[in-house]
């Protein structure tokens, strides 16, 4: 029996979550596959250009979250001991 593989399987292979029997499969189907080799090449980059962005959130996002914990219930403000 001859196996198909899909886009879903490359993808699985970019990120390394098959099993190295099906990566040597995949890796026959890829030579084999000239469009499933040029999904495999575009998926390689695209993962690539993704771990390369780097997301901040707004400084009014942090301030927004740090306001909402100082004055949430169950934090009650710091109470300073007299001496």
């Amino acid at each position: 029996m001859i196996k198909t593989f899909t886009q879903d399987d490359v993808i699985r292979y970019v990120y390394e979550e098959t099993s190295p029997e099906e990566n040597l499969l995949i890796e026959d189907a890829l030579m084999s596959e000239p469009d499933l080799m040029t999904f495999f090449l575009e998926a390689l980059e695209l993962r690539a250009l993704m771990n390369k962005i780097e997301r901040e959130p707004r400084v009014s996002t942090v301030q927004s979250i740090l306001n909402y914990s100082r004055n949430h219930p169950s934090n009650p403000p710091t109470r300073q001991r007299q001496l």
